[in-house]
């Protein structure tokens, strides 16, 4: 079943592949396609789609902006679509849907690993490993995995996904499968919310706990913020040899500020590329292809 970029995602079609013939999920993903992880640009661009598995359903002041998976999908084609485009990161529901629609062909297939730290959850930090398993990414043919690592020295739930990431990262080099390991120091506010430290020396600390976990970190990447002054990024990404990806977030209105950024960390060594989702998927002004070209031009 395929679709134009800009068409629109025939909801009806997917429920009848799934409800009549869910087999066509696995055989979609074994004539797919594939590609080197990093091809001769030397550069990654991909768009990620995860947040939704999590609960993380907003974007800015829109608290359900995610809500709609039709209307996601579709921005996902028309990203996908774009030159430049290498990939994309979700979870098992949204891959099988772009899986069913085709547009998967010649492109990076990133598997998002644990999605049980639930957005608000009294248990967030204990953040289980409920999406793909490295089988699942090894069976289906994709070609990475992602996982997030939030630790809070407060919060015993940390230890648990610490320990849990770290057995992970050598089930995927067992297979010779890439993980993205996207790490943050964590804190409570005090009304009890969850809020990622963005600063030079909690950043630094987040890379030097990520790189050294498992057994080896020959297939070990890192996706990694811009910190609160972009200006102490050269310092923080002298912590690992490790390559890296920057991730966006919710940017917010300021979408000319995130892109300059990431322009500046783009030039460090082991800056490889950018995943990027909701201010890309849902940027201000309503323009996906134009965001997602700017983007692709930083790299």
């Amino acid at each position: 079943m395929r679709t134009a970029a800009t068409a629109r995602v025939d909801v009806a079609e997917l429920v009848r592949l799934r409800t009549h013939r869910p087999e066509a999920v696995a055989e979609a993903a074994a004539r797919r396609a594939r590609r080197p992880l990093v091809d001769d640009t030397g550069r990654l661009m991909i768009v990620a789609a995860d947040h939704p598995a999590r609960g993380a359903l907003g974007v800015g002041e829109r608290r359900m902006a995610m809500a709609s998976r039709a209307d996601l999908l579709e921005r996902l084609c028309l990203a996908l679509s774009r030159p430049g485009v290498d990939g994309v990161l979700g979870t098992a529901d949204i891959l099988d849907d772009l899986l069913l629609l085709g547009v998967l062909d010649g492109k990076i297939v990133m598997g998002s690993m644990n999605r049980g730290g639930l957005q608000g959850a009294s248990f967030e930090l204990d953040d289980r490993f409920t999406g793909h398993r490295p089988k699942d990414i090894e069976r289906l043919g994709f070609d990475a995995g992602k996982l997030l690592l939030r630790i809070d020295y407060d919060d015993p739930g940390s230890l648990n996904t610490l320990e849990s990431t770290a057995r992970v990262i050598d089930e995927m080099a067992e297979r010779r499968l890439p993980v993205f390991v996207e790490p943050f120091i964590s804190r409570r506010t005090p009304e009890g919310r969850l809020r990622n430290d963005l600063g030079a020396e909690a950043v630094t600390r987040s890379i030097a706990i990520a790189s050294g976990l498992g057994g080896t970190s020959a297939y070990t990447w890192l996706k990694v913020p811009v910190t609160e002054e972009p200006d102490d990024m050269a310092r923080v990404m002298e912590t690992s040899t490790l390559p890296a990806v920057l991730l966006g977030g919710d940017v917010g209105e300021d979408q000319e500020g995130a892109y300059e950024k990431w322009r500046h960390a783009l030039r460090l060594p082991t800056v490889q590329g950018l995943v990027v989702g909701r201010s890309l998927l849902y940027p201000a002004d309503g323009d996906v292809a134009a965001a997602v070209d700017t983007a692709v031009g930083l790299l």
